[in-house]
């Protein structure tokens, strides 16, 4: 039953290699990102609370994330194992974590700022299936459409430049500091992710071998 968190700030390909590790393993990708915006989107109490916070590209308050996760892992499609992306961003759902699951491996995906503005400012999402573009390395074959089911693409609102730099901001002080929790544990593993999506794909995919998961 591996438990993998993957650690990173936005724009790193979190979304994009947690999908191919979660088709390598047979194990779901819980997205704390994507079941805010679920919740946002179906204008739960919950999501509207969610949207104040990325509106103004702050992270949401640990109480929340942990509730969300813990819930969301004690379904029956989690039994094998899971992978975490946006969660833990602090210490202190790390902690919270520790007595949630146990964690096997930590893939760090360490980009420099200059990938990360340049990718989010060109990543669009489709509306309808949520199926992830990028202007410049991965464009949709319609402009403004999406190739799997002929969605709309848009921009999240988080993703705009001056939002972006804010996050960064966040991340820095509150998130970089789980890269020294979990390498105290002896659980950290760092991937070059400022490769193409492929090149990245497969060095997590020795990782993986390496560490007997696969």
């Amino acid at each position: 039953m591996p438990v993998i968190v993957l650690l990173g700030p936005q724009g790193s390909g979190k979304g994009t290699h947690g999908r191919f590790i979660a088709s390598k393993l047979g194990i779901p990708l819980i997205s704390t990102g994507d079941i805010f915006r679920e919740e946002v989107k179906r204008e739960t109490e919950l999501g509207k609370k969610v949207k104040e916070f990325v509106e103004k590209g702050e992270l949401v308050p640990d109480e929340i994330v942990i509730e969300v996760v813990k819930e969301r892992i004690t379904r029956p499609d989690c039994a094998k194992g899971f992978i975490l992306d946006g969660f833990p961003r602090t210490i202190h759902q790390a902690e919270a974590l520790e007595d949630l699951a146990k964690v096997d491996l930590v893939i760090f995906l360490d980009v420099t700022r200059e990938t990360i503005i340049d990718r989010l400012s060109t990543r669009r999402i489709c509306k309808n299936c949520g199926a992830i573009y990028n202007l410049k390395y991965m464009p949709p074959k319609v402009p403004g459409k999406c190739d799997v089911c002929g969605g709309e693409l848009y921009q999240r609102a988080d993703d705009k430049p001056e939002v972006i730099a804010r996050r960064l901001e966040e991340y820095e002080e509150r998130t970089r500091p789980l890269i020294e929790f979990y390498e105290r544990r002896g659980l950290l593993r760092r991937v070059d992710a400022n490769g193409e999506r492929e090149v990245v794909d497969r060095a997590i995919e020795k990782l993986l071998k390496k560490e007997g998961l696969l």
